[in-house]
């Protein structure tokens, strides 16, 4: 899957040369040049990261990644000319990932992409949900030890979840990544799917554990804890 990566920089010499490298490391690249352009283009291709430019017109860095940070949990990685150690630590405090210091090395950058990507990635092989456990390895589930038919996409879409376990996932996003549509139709497939997946996993449909919705927004998922590793005894 080809990773989305949305580059919010005012200068479109260096948002070029940004947008050119990623491209040619195989990232889909789109470009914002102000804060409200940012937060409309956040929203609309559902960037897997984000290169935020703290100085930008109107209003600035910090306050975008809050507004990011309100929305979901989207990656972001921070550019600034400000080499203060407190603006740093203000990102970082803020929620940022990572932090970049103008000029930037940028084959140093994209390792820093690639190294925040795969720590808001990791893979899952498998979740419990109560008495269900679901395999992503094989694509199967069971309760208990009895076999549980669920639809290749249902168990597609928990692990599009898992992966991102406690984070909201927007509607738009699960189209595109897990049903695969190109353009967003008016379909209220994600909302269908979540609905047979609760009467299938949760004890109580109408108060659900593990799948929960953002009212406008989308979903998250909060599977069980992996049971505690045991010694064995000598």
């Amino acid at each position: 899957m080809t990773k989305r990566v949305l580059v919010v920089e005012d200068d479109p010499t260096l948002a070029m040369v940004l947008r050119d490298n990623l491209v040619m490391e195989g990232f889909d690249v789109t470009v914002a040049t102000d804060g409200r352009e940012a937060i409309d283009k956040a929203r609309a291709c559902a960037p897997h990261l984000v290169l935020l430019d703290v100085m930008l017109p109107g209003r600035d860095g910090f306050e975008i990644l809050g507004l990011l940070r309100h929305g979901g949990d989207i990656p972001v990685i921070m550019l600034t000319a400000l080499g203060q150690r407190s603006d740093k630590l203000r990102g970082l405090a803020l929620g940022a990932d990572d932090y970049v210091t103008k000029p930037f090395d940028l084959e140093e950058l994209i390792a820093r992409v690639h190294a925040v990507l795969r720590r808001a990635s990791p893979e899952v092989t498998s979740i419990v949900l109560g008495d269900v456990t679901i395999d992503f390895g094989t694509m199967t589930a069971r309760r208990g030890s009895a076999r549980l038919l669920l639809a290749r996409r249902q168990i597609e879409l928990l692990r599009y979840l898992a992966q991102r376990q406690g984070k909201v996932v927007y509607r738009d996003e699960l189209l595109r990544e897990v049903w695969g549509y190109p353009d967003l139709p008016s379909t209220r497939s994600v909302d269908n799917a979540v609905l047979r997946l609760r009467k299938r996993l949760e004890p109580d449909p109408r108060h659900p554990h593990y799948l929960h919705t953002v009212h406008g927004d989308g979903y998250y998922l909060t599977p069980d804890p992996p049971p505690a590793a045991t010694s064995a005894r000598p």
